[in-house]
C-alpha cells in the first residue's frame, strides 16, 4: 500500500515568465488559492499523509510560510531543494532516503485534477503492490504529452511527444510506484535535451511486465497548467464551479476534517492564520 507521496515543485517555469522571476509557479494563484494546493488535495484524498515536496533553491522558505510541516492539514510535509532541473525520475533519486522500502506516489507540482471518479481510482490504486501504475486522459493534442498506446487491455508502447498520432491517450503527471524505482531511477541515462526521462523510467516496468494504467476517464478534468493559457483556463473552471456549486475545490482544511485529520480547534487556527478573506470565510461554514 502506498502511504507516502511526492510533489515535485522545482523547475524555474520559464513558460510563466516574467511571473515566475519573482515567484515559483506552484505559488502562482489558481483562482483563489495557489497552485501547489491541488496538487496536494489529490494526495490528501488518495489518503496519503507523508509528503516530500521538491521546490527549487530560493522558494522553500515560501512554501514553509505557506504549508509548515503540514501539521496544520493533519498530515507531514518535509522539503528538499532541487538545485537544478534534471528531469522527473530525479525525483527518485532526491527522495530515496525519503522512501527508503517504500512504494509511492509522485504528483507534478503544476497539474491540476478533479472529478468524482478519480478518488475512487485514487483509492483502488493505492493497493498494488508491485510494479508501476500511470494515469491516462483522452487528449485532444497528443504531440504535446507523452501517450501510452493500449492494446488488448495492455501497454503497447510508450513515446514522448509523438511526431506520428499512436494515440490519444495522454500520461497525466500521476504515478504509483514500488519501492523498485530508486534503483531503477539510477540506471537513467539523459536524453537529448539533457535530462532524465519518466517514460524511460516507465518502459522499465514496461518491460519487466508490471506497468499498470487507469483511464480517469470522461467524469474527471485534468491540466497540465504549465502555460499562461493553462492557468487561466483552470482559473476560470474553477471559479465557475466553485460559483455554481458553492464549494472549495483542493480545500485542504475540509479534507482533513472530513477524514477526521484534524480538529475544529485546528481549523480556527488556520482561519485566523489566513485572516479575513474569502477562504477564511468558507472555512468558518465547514
Amino acid at each position: 500500500m502506498i502511504k507516502k507521496g511526492i510533489i515535485l515543485a522545482g523547475g524555474y517555469g520559464t513558460r510563466l515568465s516574467p511571473l515566475t522571476k519573482a515567484v515559483n509557479k506552484q505559488l502562482l494563484p489558481i483562482y483563489d488559492k495557489p497552485l501547489i494546493f491541488y496538487p496536494l488535495s489529490v494526495l490528501m484524498l488518495a489518503n496519503i499523509k507523508n509528503i516530500l515536496l521538491i521546490v527549487n533553491p530560493g522558494q522553500i522558505e515560501n512554501f514553509k510560510n505557506l504549508l509548515g510541516n503540514g501539521k496544520k492539514y493533519g498530515i507531514k510535509i518535509t522539503y528538499k531543494i532541487q538545485k537544478k532541473p534534471k528531469g522527473l525520475p530525479e525525483a527518485f533519486l532526491l527522495g530515496k532516503n525519503f522512501i527508503k522500502n517504500d512504494n509511492v506516489a509522485l504528483i507534478l507540482g503544476d497539474n491540476f485534477f478533479y472529478g468524482q471518479s478519480l478518488t475512487s481510482k485514487l483509492e483502488k490504486a493505492l493497493f498494488h503492490k508491485n510494479g508501476a501504475r500511470i494515469f491516462l486522459k483522452k487528449v485532444s493534442q497528443p504531440k504535446n504529452f507523452g501517450v501510452a498506446k493500449i492494446s488488448k487491455n495492455t501497454i503497447e508502447k510508450i513515446v514522448e511527444k509523438p511526431k506520428k498520432n499512436i494515440s490519444n491517450q495522454a500520461i497525466t503527471g500521476l504515478y504509483f510506484f514500488d519501492n523498485k524505482v530508486c534503483k531503477y531511477a539510477k540506471t537513467l541515462k539523459p536524453s537529448r535535451r539533457g535530462e532524465l526521462e519518466i517514460t524511460d523510467l516507465l518502459n522499465i516496468y514496461k518491460k519487466n511486465k508490471n506497468l499498470k494504467f487507469e483511464f480517469i476517464g470522461r467524469g474527471a478534468i485534468w491540466s497540465d497548467a504549465g502555460k499562461i493559457d493553462d492557468m487561466t483556463n483552470v482559473s476560470n473552471f474553477v471559479e465557475s464551479v466553485e460559483k455554481v456549486q458553492g464549494i472549495k475545490i483542493a480545500c485542504l482544511e475540509e479534507i482533513a476534517l472530513f477524514k477526521k485529520w484534524i480538529t475544529k480547534k485546528t481549523l480556527l487556527k488556520n482561519i485566523k492564520f489566513y485572516g479575513n478573506c474569502e477562504y477564511s470565510n468558507y472555512l468558518k461554514s465547514l
